[in-house]
């Protein structure tokens, strides 16, 4: 039987170790541990958290686990898969907050170095909408949908929605291809196309609209006669 935490000298507890030296010292399982919080007969909420980061090649990559998944971890329930999974989405929106801090797109690559990261590792298509203001900087990226693994529904007022609302000129859409095949689909070209008139009808500038695939990008708007 493993040592409960409360067993582990004070100085080595998550807790205690956070209060003292501040939350950049812990390491990651020490981190995760506070979010498990408690532990079973057989193992402490640090021993745990390590067989979760087991189970990823890298960090960021914990926030493709499923709530199945992680329940399937001995000492995981519900409720904690819950709270790691909250956990996982609140520095997800904490990073595209930094990232798109007064961030000027100008290009695909641009786009790509925005969000291509984030929709790489996603398994789900997921359509999103960067709203930019004149000066093409980044007022806002919303997603409009996620879908099954190879198709997301939307409609062309959930993309221009957000533009109306904050009354900027500009867009970008872009979505992911789980398949890591870049090439559009029929779908993708009559929807960039109808967005096209759309937008010129009510004063908006799309942009591009992109496709995230494997550690690579597209335009949809070069595909269009």
């Amino acid at each position: 039987m493993s040592l409960k935490i409360k067993e582990i000298p004070e100085c080595e507890r998550p807790y205690e170790k956070l209060k003292m030296y501040g939350a950049d010292k812990l390491s990651d399982s020490e981190l995760l541990a506070i979010i498990i919080k408690t532990g079973t007969k057989d193992e402490n909420s640090l021993q745990i958290a390590t067989r979760v980061l087991k189970l990823v090649n890298k960090l960021s990559d914990l926030q493709n686990l499923s709530i199945k998944d992680l329940c399937q971890i001995k000492g995981i329930g519900e409720v904690k898969s819950i709270q790691i999974k909250a956990m996982c989405e609140l520095i997800k929106r904490m990073n595209n907050e930094n990232n798109i801090s007064k961030k000027k797109v100008n290009q695909g690559r641009d786009v790509y170095d925005l969000v291509g990261k984030e929709l790489t590792n996603e398994k789900q298509e997921i359509v999103k909408v960067i709203v930019l203001n004149n000066k093409n900087e980044v007022v806002e990226i919303k997603d409009v949908v996620k879908g099954s693994n190879n198709y997301a529904n939307f409609t062309i007022n959930n993309i221009i929605s957000e533009n109306i609302k904050l009354q900027e000129p500009k867009l970008i859409l872009v979505h992911n291809h789980p398949s890591g095949d870049l090439t559009p689909s029929k779908d993708d070209i009559k929807t960039t196309s109808n967005l096209l008139d759309i937008c010129k009808l009510v004063g908006i500038k799309l942009l591009d609209h992109i496709i995230i695939g494997n550690n690579g990008y597209a335009s949809v708007l070069n595909y269009l006669n």
